[in-house]
């Protein structure tokens, strides 16, 4: 079996040999092991840059980016999840017991503290065992002069501990848009639209001009019943709009709604119709 030469042309001379070979698919043929030679060598520069290109990234400091960011992160996570435990510390507040009916004298208890000669005043020299003696004092918190050292109580430093202060409840006058129970007109929504229709003064501009329609008012029902914070939420005319915003002022006390069995502020919404006899 014969070898293939993909470098060497001498075949193309052997196929055109008696032909004509200002022909171009001489040509063609002639300059195929040019082709061949660079195809390869572009293969093997394609392949080096594959395998090589990733380990030079790493020596530049590619990856050191991304491992950087991820350690950023979980501390960042660490951080949060701490701040997230730590609770806040108790106040603590110290106040001096007031005189009660029988006191005892007592000597202040001073805790050691080694200084020199030269800098400890005479006050907080540490008394020997013979001059408590001598003084019939007892060692407390304070120094006090008692009214009776036989019976009395030596006096002492009461802790409080300062509850810190709760805080406020977010329902508390939030406005809610559903609740467990909403609120409702007494006597029901029949009740209601009864109420409206005999309450509505048909404003004369827009009966003289013909102009009917239903007006969307929307209210809240506060937590005792009340009505507040009226407004037109879909307008038909400015006469209608008028007269259902003053007509839903003047709407008696709802029942109102409950959340966890408690009242709260409900938003609430009522289509008022004008229509002409």
């Amino acid at each position: 079996m014969s070898k293939i030469d993909l470098i060497s042309n001498d075949w193309a001379d052997l196929i055109f040999e008696g032909r004509n070979k200002s022909y171009g698919a001489y040509k063609l043929r002639k300059g195929t092991s040019n082709r061949n030679i660079l195809s390869l060598v572009i293969v093997l520069i394609a392949a080096a840059l594959a395998i090589i290109g990733p380990a030079m990234y790493k020596l530049a400091g590619g990856g050191q980016k991304v491992e950087q960011t991820q350690v950023t992160e979980l501390s960042r996570l660490k951080n949060a999840e701490v701040k997230q435990k730590k609770k806040e510390p108790e106040k603590v507040k110290i106040e001096e017991v007031k005189p009660i009916e029988r006191v005892k004298s007592s000597v202040k208890f001073v805790a050691p503290v080694i200084k020199k000669d030269n800098e400890v005043k005479p006050e907080e020299e540490l008394k020997t065992q013979d001059q408590l003696n001598e003084n019939k004092s007892a060692i407390g918190a304070l120094d006090v002069k008692g009214n009776d050292d036989k019976e009395g109580k030596v006096m002492e430093l009461k802790e409080n501990v300062v509850q810190p202060e709760k805080p406020k409840d977010e329902t508390e006058n939030k406005v809610f848009d559903v609740v467990e129970q909403m609120p409702s007109f007494p006597g029901g929504q029949g009740a209601l639209m009864q109420w409206l229709g005999s309450n509505i003064k048909y404003p004369v501009v827009a009966e003289e001009n013909g102009i009917q329609g239903r007006v969307i008012v929307q209210f809240v029902v506060e937590k005792d019943g009340s009505v507040t914070d009226v407004k037109v939420v879909k307008s038909v005319d400015p006469s209608l709009d008028k007269e259902a915003a003053r007509v839903v002022k003047s709407m008696p006390k709802w029942i109102p709604g409950k959340q966890n069995g408690a009242p709260v502020r409900v938003k609430y919404t009522v289509p008022v119709t004008f229509r002409l006899q």
